[in-house]
């Protein structure tokens, strides 16, 4: 079941863009979803992934941020500071690193043991609680769902540091091999603006 997936992203149609320091892929699949990936040029690190499909009248809709910063890039600096300013709840965003999938869940002040992070095999998901019934969040790993794999509770771990939780998902092999073999595929694109990918504008 493993290539599937895989089969899928070598099937779109791709294009590549390298700017500030990112690599920006454009995938573009058969049933007119589109997926964006944004990569850190010198790690090879997973930044940002957004999904958008077609909507009933055939436009295209939103962006869904999959990883990365849940927050609008259109929102001028003085007005995201005033939402900053005026949002203390939970905030909840997905941050991979290169072994592992990663949540982070900030403005959680309550202490680490008020926390339990678990893995619902049946339902697909993980869950958060608290102890104090102040929290409470389900969230899939759709990586997970798209290779067909089942979740592992061993691979999961928490921790709680400067009001923020931190989860991490360790990726099975399956994963970590089926990345490696797209980030070669990515190489091959090349970017549309190869030329002056290292010319910094301030």
């Amino acid at each position: 079941a493993v290539p599937s997936w895989l089969e899928r992203l070598r099937a779109a149609s791709k294009t590549a863009l390298v700017q500030d320091g990112k690599r920006k892929i454009h995938y573009l699949f058969e049933d007119g979803k589109e997926m964006a990936e944004e990569y850190d040029v010198k790690t090879g690190q997973l930044v940002s992934r957004k999904w958008r499909e077609k909507n009933t009248l055939g436009g295209s809709g939103k962006w869904q941020v999959e990883v990365g910063e849940p927050t609008s890039p259109l929102l001028g600096a003085l007005e995201s500071e005033l939402i900053k300013e005026s949002s203390s709840n939970p905030v909840f965003m997905r941050k991979d690193t290169l072994t592992s999938f990663q949540w982070r869940i900030r403005n959680l002040p309550y202490p680490k043991e008020v926390y339990s992070v678990s893995v619902e095999k049946e339902q697909r998901c993980c869950v958060i609680r608290t102890t104090n019934k102040k929290y409470y969040k389900k969230f899939s790993i759709p990586d997970l769902d798209r290779y067909h794999l089942p979740l592992d509770a061993a691979a999961l771990s928490f921790a709680h540091a400067n009001n923020t939780l931190i989860i991490t998902y360790q990726k099975p092999k399956e994963i970590l091999a089926a990345e490696e073999q797209l980030q070669k595929e990515l190489k091959k694109i090349k970017a549309a603006n190869n030329g002056d990918g290292d010319c910094k504008t301030q």
